[in-house]
Protein backbone atom coordinates (compact mmCIF):
# COMPACT_ATOMS: atom_id res chain seq x y z
CA UNK A 1 0.00 0.00 0.00
CA UNK A 2 1.54 3.48 -0.97
CA UNK A 3 -0.40 6.16 1.16
CA UNK A 4 -0.71 9.68 -0.91
CA UNK A 5 -0.76 13.54 0.71
CA UNK A 6 -0.89 16.59 -1.46
CA UNK A 7 -0.41 20.02 -0.07
CA UNK A 8 0.70 23.70 -1.24
CA UNK A 9 -2.52 24.37 -3.18
CA UNK A 10 -4.41 27.68 -2.74
CA UNK A 11 -6.17 30.22 -4.43
CA UNK A 12 -3.93 33.01 -6.68
CA UNK A 13 -4.16 35.23 -9.70
CA UNK A 14 -3.07 34.78 -13.08
CA UNK A 15 0.35 34.69 -13.57
CA UNK A 16 1.49 34.06 -9.82
CA UNK A 17 3.55 30.86 -8.82
CA UNK A 18 2.40 27.77 -6.52
CA UNK A 19 4.17 24.88 -5.62
CA UNK A 20 2.41 21.10 -4.56
CA UNK A 21 4.07 18.78 -3.02
CA UNK A 22 3.08 14.88 -2.43
CA UNK A 23 4.56 12.58 0.09
CA UNK A 24 4.07 9.08 -0.17
CA UNK A 25 4.52 6.63 2.66
CA UNK A 26 4.01 3.30 3.45
CA UNK A 27 6.42 1.29 0.98
CA UNK A 28 10.06 0.94 1.61
CA UNK A 29 11.14 1.11 -2.26
CA UNK A 30 10.45 4.70 -3.76
CA UNK A 31 10.76 2.53 -7.54
CA UNK A 32 7.37 3.55 -9.25
CA UNK A 33 6.41 5.97 -11.75
CA UNK A 34 4.57 9.23 -10.18
CA UNK A 35 2.53 11.69 -11.81
CA UNK A 36 0.18 14.66 -11.47
CA UNK A 37 -3.08 14.70 -12.70
CA UNK A 38 -5.94 17.42 -12.55
CA UNK A 39 -9.60 17.51 -12.76
CA UNK A 40 -11.40 20.91 -13.38
CA UNK A 41 -15.08 21.30 -12.42
CA UNK A 42 -17.22 19.22 -15.13
CA UNK A 43 -14.36 18.08 -17.05
CA UNK A 44 -12.40 14.65 -17.33
CA UNK A 45 -8.87 13.46 -15.12
CA UNK A 46 -5.94 14.82 -17.36
CA UNK A 47 -2.65 14.28 -16.68
CA UNK A 48 -0.36 17.26 -16.31
CA UNK A 49 2.81 15.86 -15.44
CA UNK A 50 4.81 12.57 -15.02
CA UNK A 51 8.13 11.12 -14.19
CA UNK A 52 8.44 7.21 -15.17
CA UNK A 53 11.26 5.39 -12.73
CA UNK A 54 13.54 4.00 -15.60
CA UNK A 55 17.37 2.13 -14.70
CA UNK A 56 19.55 4.57 -14.05
CA UNK A 57 17.23 7.90 -14.57
CA UNK A 58 14.00 8.78 -15.36
CA UNK A 59 11.51 10.42 -17.91
CA UNK A 60 9.36 13.16 -17.82
CA UNK A 61 6.65 14.26 -19.73
CA UNK A 62 4.91 17.25 -19.54
CA UNK A 63 1.53 18.11 -21.37
CA UNK A 64 1.15 20.57 -23.88
CA UNK A 65 -0.69 22.52 -22.50
CA UNK A 66 1.91 22.99 -19.20
CA UNK A 67 4.95 22.94 -20.65
CA UNK A 68 7.72 25.78 -20.41
CA UNK A 69 5.48 26.58 -17.17
CA UNK A 70 5.37 23.89 -15.01
CA UNK A 71 8.26 21.63 -13.52
CA UNK A 72 7.84 18.37 -11.67
CA UNK A 73 10.74 17.05 -9.76
CA UNK A 74 11.12 14.00 -7.16
CA UNK A 75 13.20 13.28 -4.18
CA UNK A 76 13.01 9.83 -4.32
CA UNK A 77 15.30 9.72 -0.35
CA UNK A 78 12.27 10.98 0.87
CA UNK A 79 9.60 9.90 -0.94
CA UNK A 80 8.22 12.85 -2.20
CA UNK A 81 7.46 14.31 -5.47
CA UNK A 82 6.97 18.31 -6.00
CA UNK A 83 4.48 20.15 -9.41
CA UNK A 84 6.18 23.94 -9.39
CA UNK A 85 3.91 25.82 -11.38
CA UNK A 86 4.55 29.23 -12.78
CA UNK A 87 2.43 31.62 -14.81
CA UNK A 88 -0.95 30.28 -13.69
CA UNK A 89 -3.85 30.89 -16.22
CA UNK A 90 -7.29 30.46 -15.04
CA UNK A 91 -7.80 27.40 -16.56
CA UNK A 92 -5.32 25.80 -14.25
CA UNK A 93 -8.17 25.58 -11.73
CA UNK A 94 -8.90 22.12 -10.59
CA UNK A 95 -8.25 19.57 -8.13
CA UNK A 96 -4.69 18.24 -8.40
CA UNK A 97 -4.15 15.16 -7.63
CA UNK A 98 -0.85 12.94 -7.00
CA UNK A 99 -0.84 9.28 -8.66
CA UNK A 100 1.50 6.19 -7.82
CA UNK A 101 1.98 3.67 -10.11
CA UNK A 102 4.15 0.86 -8.49
CA UNK A 103 4.70 -2.13 -11.23
CA UNK A 104 4.75 -5.83 -11.11
CA UNK A 105 2.80 -8.71 -12.44
CA UNK A 106 -0.22 -6.92 -12.09
CA UNK A 107 0.19 -2.68 -11.62
CA UNK A 108 -0.94 -1.11 -8.33
CA UNK A 109 -2.20 2.39 -9.05
CA UNK A 110 -2.82 4.91 -6.23
CA UNK A 111 -4.49 8.29 -5.51
CA UNK A 112 -3.66 11.48 -3.27
CA UNK A 113 -7.07 12.92 -1.63
CA UNK A 114 -6.30 16.28 -3.90
CA UNK A 115 -5.77 19.91 -3.45
CA UNK A 116 -7.72 22.42 -4.95
CA UNK A 117 -6.12 25.27 -7.11
CA UNK A 118 -7.79 27.93 -7.97
CA UNK A 119 -6.31 30.39 -10.56
CA UNK A 120 -8.23 34.28 -10.56
CA UNK A 121 -8.17 36.42 -13.44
Amino acid sequence: QVRLVESGGGLVQAEDSLRLTCVASGRRSSNYDMAWYRQAPGKEREIVASIRFIFRGEIISYADSVKGRFTISRDSARKTMYLQMRRLKPEGTAIYYCNVVVPGPVESIYWGQGTQVTVSA
